[in-house]
């Protein structure tokens, strides 16, 4: 289906579940060719998350262990861990630009997922770039940005990233695990941190929390942390409450 210009609603239901292999799910999305500020920031508060010019938010029947959740940066404390991180990275450049795509992005890509298959059975197919240009560039509004991080004048790990006035959203990062003992996984999530603390944006929003799941029950290390109690529509009010694990 090729979409031009025209802004799209739709329900997908009994999808196969990305994170449970026993569960169906259902999946509404709204294709926005040109998506505001403003709505952008509603849609965070209520759940959706975005690629591209889609975006999506679960509106599974039968299960809500899919969490949105989003970092309390005002509150938010470094660990010695974190700080360690940080440290190890200290001659790792950083570079904030709009998204774009070059065979290093689409080399590194391939790569992270190659190795996240044989490590965690995620399922892989190489990446077109118009695949890529869809899910990552697109859309490239004045909030949508790429974190490069380079070492040794080599990329080394990628972060989409929206920077909203009062938002950031973590969008997706991979990155090569050649250089695993940068953590720079973890150290992408700090660095948004870091970016929040100085522009004063109260909320980093980390997408959906799977607790004790191998691939989504990370994020609760960043703490402390909201979780999205109801599923509200853009009318209605979204009601945050602070986690308690």
């Amino acid at each position: 289906m090729h979409i031009l210009n025209q802004d799209v609603e739709f329900l997908e239901e009994n999808r196969t579940c990305s994170y449970f292999d026993e569960k169906l799910s259902d999946i509404r999305y709204r294709y926005i060719y040109s998506c505001s500020t403003e709505l952008y920031q509603k849609m965070l508060e209520r759940g959706w998350r975005r690629f591209g010019r889609m975006h999506f938010v679960p509106e599974c029947k039968t299960c809500d262990k899919c969490v949105s959740m989003r970092i309390d940066v005002e509150n938010y404390k470094f660990s010695k861990s974190e700080k360690r991180v940080i440290s190890k990275n200290k001659d790792t450049k950083l570079y904030i630009r709009p998204p774009s795509l070059t065979m290093e992005h689409l080399n590194l890509y391939d790569k992270y997922h190659r190795f996240m298959n044989d490590k965690k059975n995620w399922p892989y197919t190489p990446i077109e770039p118009e695949d890529y240009s869809k899910s990552y560039v697109e859309a490239t509004e004045n909030y949508a940005k790429e974190f490069l991080y380079v070492r040794d004048d080599k990329l080394i790990g990628v972060a989409l990233v929206d920077i909203l006035p009062q938002s950031i959203s973590a969008i997706y990062c991979y990155y090569d695990h050649d250089y695993s003992d940068l953590s720079i996984g973890k150290f992408s999530i700090l660095a948004q941190i870091k970016i929040a603390k100085e522009l004063k944006i109260p909320y980093i929003y980390l997408g959906y929390w799977i607790q004790n799941h191998f691939s989504m029950g990370y994020k609760e290390a960043y703490t402390p942390f909201e979780i999205l109690k109801n599923r509200a529509s853009l009318n209605e009010t979204p009601i945050w409450k602070k986690n308690e694990i």
